[in-house]
């Protein structure tokens, strides 16, 4: 856990993207997406300030994504798929995804 709080930390402080939105890092955190993901830099998969600027004005990117998410898949990002996360609750994932695509 401790390092989840440093990592929390670090994206706290790491731009502008992630100012006053700790509610939603924190979201993201306890969902388990910063173990593949961060704000900035494509770690697992890639950084959510690309996927977006991939998605931006997009009117079917939420609901694409949602599923993306909740049922995994590959071949959008490269070779390393995504895994499900049917354990997150899809209003949580909805949040995020709708948090991730208004991210500059």
């Amino acid at each position: 856990m401790r390092a989840s709080c440093a990592f929390l930390v670090a994206l706290l402080v790491a731009g502008p993207a992630a100012a006053g939105d700790s509610a939603m890092l924190e979201l993201a955190d306890k969902s388990r997406c910063t173990a593949c993901h961060d704000i900035h830099e494509q770690v697992t998969g890639p950084a959510w300030i690309e996927v977006a600027k991939r998605y931006r004005g997009d009117k079917d990117a939420v609901e694409r994504l949602v599923a993306k998410v909740r049922d995994g898949g590959s071949g959008n990002w490269g070779t390393v798929p995504m895994s499900p996360n049917k354990r997150v609750p899809e209003d949580n994932i909805r949040k995020l995804v709708t948090w991730i695509l208004a991210l500059k």
